[in-house]
């Protein structure tokens, strides 16, 4: 290969490496910032879905965290054991659970309104700046949805 062609091959091309990259560098971020609120990025991911509407069956709530059941429950048992939420049987169907919120999950809501400014703070990016990153990245998960024909 000619030295002024660019190895398509080469590790810093590669946009995986980058979301993998970037992804364990911004949960690191993240991490001294929501130990106060005494949450994981996990847990807070599902607080979010919470405070934006409540309550939610298991279901909805994977579907909105794209988590499935095996990796949700145990997120959901421990914010419960930590008095964040609840979860109860749905009266129309005993087969499926409902997660709300408690008072104190509810409460959080207003320390966790400085988790955003803190992150952009602790990143020294602007929030639009950061917008525009996740704008972006959001149009690359819909890109890499599902392919037609793939099981």
């Amino acid at each position: 290969m000619p030295a002024s062609t660019p190895d398509p091959l080469a590790l810093e091309r590669q946009v995986c490496f980058a979301l993998v990259v970037a992804a364990r560098s911004v949960l690191g971020v993240y991490r001294p910032v929501l130990e106060p609120l005494g949450l994981t990025h996990p847990q807070y991911l599902v607080m979010l879905a919470l405070w934006g509407a409540e309550p939610l069956s298991v279901r909805e709530l994977g579907a909105e965290l794209r988590l499935d059941a095996p990796t949700l429950s145990p997120l959901l048992k421990r914010l419960e054991a930590a008095g964040l939420v609840t979860r109860r049987r749905l009266d129309s169907d005993q087969r499926s659970l409902a997660v709300g919120l408690t008072d104190a999950g509810r409460a959080l809501r207003s320390e966790a309104e400085k988790v955003p400014g803190l992150v952009a703070q602790r990143l020294a990016m602007d929030v639009g700046e950061l917008e525009r990153i996740r704008d972006g990245l959001t149009r690359l998960i819909e890109a890499s949805g599902p392919v037609p024909g793939d099981a």
